[in-house]
């Protein structure tokens, strides 16, 4: 099985997802994880991925359609995985595996996401980036909700409870939709 969280920043979805992979015992994908282990490097390759990532852009397609290919390439994802975050555009979602099962969207309103960003401990989480990455979401991984829907695997989840109440939400849909598989 292969599922596939989106949401915006601060949306929670590392959160829901790494409940879900856990629970479906399936490994836990965050590209934007991978990107920031792959920016460590001092290749151009990580040089670019770096400067993408301190900028508040997303990372080049074809870096982030490779990086993707080559972690579900790997023997732990054989029967599925719970990505984390990607893709973020339509010529990303050209790189994914085209048997996606489901799409949890975790919907929250860009002040209640940017308010729990700020809240975080991370070092490229600033009002700058923070707002330019949500400007990026709206413009470039929102149509893909319409896409996901019409493809009949997009559920949209209200990210605007508590962690706990989104963790029952998400577990009952998990439940229901991949119980016994």
């Amino acid at each position: 099985m292969k599922i596939i969280f989106l949401g915006s920043q601060g949306s929670g979805k590392s959160t829901q997802a790494k409940f879900a992979a856990h629970k479906l015992g399936r490994p836990f994908i965050e590209m934007g994880q991978l990107f920031r282990d792959r920016a460590k490097g001092s290749d151009p390759q990580a040089q670019e991925i770096r400067k993408a990532l301190e900028a508040g852009n997303l990372v080049p397609d074809e870096i982030a359609v490779n990086t993707l290919k080559k972690r579900i390439s790997m023997p732990d994802c054989a029967n599925g995985y719970i990505l984390d975050g990607y893709p973020r555009n339509f010529a990303q979602l050209e790189g994914l595996d085209q048997d996606i099962n489901k799409v949890y969207y975790i919907k929250v309103s860009d002040r209640e996401g940017l308010k729990r960003s700020i809240g975080r401990a991370r070092k490229d989480d600033n009002l700058t980036v923070l707002t330019q990455r949500l400007q990026l979401y709206h413009k470039k991984t929102e149509p893909l909700l319409t896409y996901f829907t019409k493809r009949g695997i997009l559920e949209e989840v209200d990210g605007e409870r508590t962690i706990e109440e989104i963790r029952a939400d998400v577990e009952k849909r998990l439940d229901q939709e991949f119980a016994g598989k």
